[in-house]
């Protein structure tokens, strides 16, 4: 997706983010991994005639409560539900769910590279979806965008390929608030080359049947509608090699 959003995407957008001011957090469970143990099976005999098997890729979901899955079963948050949608979509993909709530920007440029260290090897993709908790905080927007540069900084050190979630500011923030910090997201995606996803709950936050009661996060039913719009993006960022 390319990097902007409309006036009208905005404005529309803007009345929902209204209910984030609810609650200054996103919850506080922390992020684990999606991988399932295979059951204990007997070896088949060998098939040489079978083609071996394509490793798949594997994509870093780098977030807070909204990536890590505040509220909703394990198997059922936004990198879970991802990985399910990109095999669908015959993307062989493995999503690593590096989702911690409560995180600040800050908090993720803490941990990032000791993320990124603890896979299994480089990912074929990363995620990335941070600066919700310091909007809800009012940090100043400066601060944000230095840990956002930061951690796109890393990635780009490391050749790892981006797609940015955006978020955006209640509209009770103020307008030059508001304006600096929607603003950042579609900046920091063009200046990086980036993908960029602009509002990570476009088509949900307004739906209340898509919302668990604190109107902050979505449920399994909002997750959804959130992977069946992000999925084809992922997927052909993966297609396209990152």
């Amino acid at each position: 997706m390319k990097g902007g959003s409309s006036l009208s995407f905005r404005l529309r957008s803007y009345g929902a983010a209204l209910i984030f001011v609810q609650l200054a957090g996103c919850g506080e469970r922390d992020a684990s991994t999606n991988d399932v143990a295979a059951p204990a099976v007997a070896a088949p005999p060998p098939a040489p005639l079978q083609a071996p098997k394509r490793e798949g890729k594997l994509v870093l979901a780098f977030g807070d409560s909204l990536y890590a899955g505040y509220g909703v079963a394990q198997g059922e948050s936004f990198p879970a539900e991802l990985e399910k949608a990109l095999n669908k979509a015959g993307v062989a993909a493995t999503v690593h769910n590096g989702g911690v709530s409560g995180d600040t920007t800050a908090a993720g440029r803490q941990r990032l590279a000791f993320t990124l260290d603890g896979l299994p090897r480089k990912p074929d993709l990363v995620v990335l979806g941070l600066g919700g908790n310091d909007m809800l905080r009012g940090l100043p927007v400066k601060e944000t965008e230095a840990n956002l540069r930061a951690m796109l900084d890393e990635l780009r050190k490391r050749n790892i390929p981006l797609i940015l979630t955006g978020m955006l500011a209640a509209p009770n923030m103020g307008r030059d608030y508001a304006d600096r910090f929607n603003a950042l997201y579609p900046a920091l995606a063009k200046e990086y080359g980036a993908g960029l996803y602009p509002f990570f709950l476009d088509g949900v936050v307004t739906d209340a049947a898509l919302m668990l009661p604190d109107r902050i996060h979505p449920n399994a039913a909002g997750i959804d509608r959130v992977v069946e719009r992000m999925a084809p993006i992922v997927a052909e960022r993966l297609r396209a090699g990152g």
